[in-house]
């Protein structure tokens, strides 16, 4: 189908075999109140069936802006580049292949954008996510500070941005396989472009055991020290001093040397510490969860009646809000969304 004008935005998916995903990754996108918008998939050197998977749902939605773009595999930032270049919209949304945007996402923040010049990204708060029927847990998050970034990530990679941010700034760092988006977003805050922060959860993270955001939390301080080196101009000497003698490979000394930055040291170590026990918890609610099915269906062969239900069962987890689902509709069964759908 062709389209005579570029779109407003620019959902960039990357995917190295995530082809299992990526069906609910663009159901979320299709789901969208704001019509808008281009898809552009990336598939990274996939050695899954990804890129057929990606070539059957662009055909099945032709009314749609979709393509796919084939690369060999060069990492999530080199992925993401790629896509960018070819995108065409004024805004970006990157979003990985596994992850998922809430119904309002791209509404509420191009409104944001559209309404106010000075504002260069506008993020949201995050709805985690499992493989199991557990409710989505919120995570809220601060509203954007510089200070405050330069300290810990305060926005998750999955936020609206003006193309120029990108440009400017130069992509995303390939040379980072972790840590990328910190890594750009310091960028552009190096560069003057201000954020605005969305309390409410509109991106939804699928968490697992595995994936980059593990090997973040065993690498923090490495990919700390390598974001101050890529930008030095806003830190100080002795944080500068630190991460060169983390990145010259003696990070051992610098976790223990009492020279090192205090606030540094303190944040890396809450963060693994914060992660460790995040997924020791999910762990042991998953197990706590198919205990409880397995005791429901064994009541349900003893008495013979329907097993109980639960208020979640019955309706769909919703926002912190109340309002609107959080997990868009199982890609398995997807709507005809050939007309805008209205807004929950």
């Amino acid at each position: 189908m062709h389209h005579s004008s570029d779109p407003a935005v620019s959902v960039v998916i990357p995917c190295h075999d995530y082809g299992r995903y990526l069906p609910q990754a663009l159901d979320s996108v299709l789901a969208q109140t704001f019509r808008d918008w281009e898809l552009v998939i990336v598939d990274d050197g996939s050695t899954d069936d990804s890129a057929e998977v990606a070539r059957s749902l662009i055909a099945r939605y032709p009314e749609r802006r979709m393509r796919l773009v084939e690369q060999a595999n060069a990492g999530v930032s080199a992925a993401r580049n790629t896509g960018i270049a070819a995108a065409t919209g004024r805004y970006i949304l990157p979003l990985d292949a596994d992850d998922v945007i809430a119904p309002t996402m791209l509404e509420k923040t191009t409104a944001i954008l559209d309404g106010d010049p000075a504002v260069t990204i506008a993020s949201t708060d995050v709805f985690a996510f499992t493989e199991d029927d557990l409710p989505p847990q919120v995570l809220p998050l601060p509203a954007y500070s510089k200070d405050l970034l330069l300290q810990r990530l305060i926005m998750f990679y999955c936020s609206l941005y003006r193309r120029e941010a990108w440009e400017t700034v130069g992509g995303y760092n390939e040379a980072m396989r972790a840590g990328e988006d910190w890594d750009f977003w310091i960028g552009c805050a190096e560069q003057g472009f201000e954020a605005h922060h969305i309390h409410e959860p509109l991106f939804g993270a699928r968490n697992k055991d595995t994936g980059l955001h593990l090997e973040a939390a065993e690498n923090d301080l490495a990919i700390r020290a390598r974001i101050v080196a890529n930008h030095p101009q806003l830190f100080k000497p002795v944080t500068r001093d630190w991460a060169q003698v983390v990145l010259t490979g003696d990070a051992d000394r610098c976790r223990h040397d009492a020279a090192v930055p205090d606030d540094i040291l303190t944040r890396a170590a809450e963060m693994d510490q914060f992660l460790q026990s995040v997924m020791a918890l999910q762990r042991t609610a998953r197990l706590q969860y198919h205990h409880i099915k397995y005791l429901e269906k064994a009541l349900q062969a003893q008495t013979g009646g329907p097993a109980p239900v639960g208020p979640q069962a019955q309706e769909g987890p919703t926002s912190a809000r109340g309002t609107e689902p959080l997990v868009p509709p199982h890609p398995t069964a997807p709507q005809d969304r050939t007309a805008a759908p209205s807004a929950v």
